[in-house]
C-alpha cells in the first residue's frame, strides 16, 4: 500500500500569533503543510495486528484514518453498559469480551457508560468495536489513557482475542513510550 497525503492547515495571523512568532523566530506563515509519502507493504503477507508508532503530533492518527478508515465511535443510551451491546451477541459473548480486554468490575457492566472512569471507558469500547466493529478494527490512542501495567495485560489479551479469530485484524495508534 502506497500512502501519499498532505494536510495544510490555515493560520490565522492573530496579534498574539505575531507576537509568538517575534518571541521565538517563528518564520510568518499563511498555513503549516504536513506531508506523509511512504510505502507499506501490507499487502505482502497476511497479518492481523498492526501497530503506528510514533511521538505525539508525529501524524499517527492521520495515517491510520487514510490508510484503515475512521475508527468506529458508538452510541451509548442504555442505563447499562451491558445493554448497549448489540441484541445479535448473548451475554456470555459480552462477558467473555469484556474479560478479554480486562474489563473485569462486574459491577461497573451494570452502570451507565458516562459514569466510567476514562480507563473502564477505553476497555469498553474496545470490547465493543472487538465484537461490533466487523473484520477490520482501527483503534486511535491505543491504551493512552490507561496505566502501563493494564496496557500490557490488556494488550497481550486483545493480541490473543484477535488471532483466535480468523480474518479479524486490528490496527491500532499509540504514542512512544520511554
Amino acid at each position: 500500500m502506497r500512502i501519499d497525503h498532505v494536510v495544510e492547515t490555515a493560520l490565522e495571523r492573530t496579534p498574539r500569533a505575531k507576537q509568538l512568532e517575534g518571541m521565538f523566530d517563528v518564520p510568518a506563515r499563511e498555513k503549516l503543510t504536513h506531508h506523509w509519502h511512504a510505502e507499506i507493504p501490507i499487502e505482502d503477507r497476511p497479518w492481523q495486528i498492526g501497530l503506528i508508532v510514533g511521538a505525539s503530533g508525529a501524524g499517527k492518527s492521520t495515517i491510520l484514518r487514510r490508510m484503515f478508515g475512521q475508527p468506529i465511535s458508538f452510541e451509548w443510551r442504555a442505563g447499562s453498559v451491558v445493554g448497549d451491546f448489540s441484541r445479535h451477541y448473548s451475554i456470555q459473548e459480552i462477558a467473555d469480551i469484556c474479560s478479554a480486554v480486562g474489563f473485569n468490575t462486574i459491577p461497573s457492566w451494570l452502570k451507565p457508560y458516562h459514569v466510567l472512569s476514562t480507563g473502564e471507558r477505553f476497555r469498553v469500547e474496545l470490547a465493543r468495536a472487538l465484537l461490533e466493529g466487523g473484520d477490520l478494527i482501527a483503534i486511535d490512542e491505543f491504551t493512552s489513557v490507561v496505566d502501563r501495567q493494564v496496557a500490557q495485560i490488556g494488550s497481550h489479551a486483545v493480541q490473543r482475542y484477535v488471532r483466535k479469530h480468523p480474518g479479524k485484524q486490528l490496527v491500532a495508534a499509540t504514542a512512544t513510550t520511554t
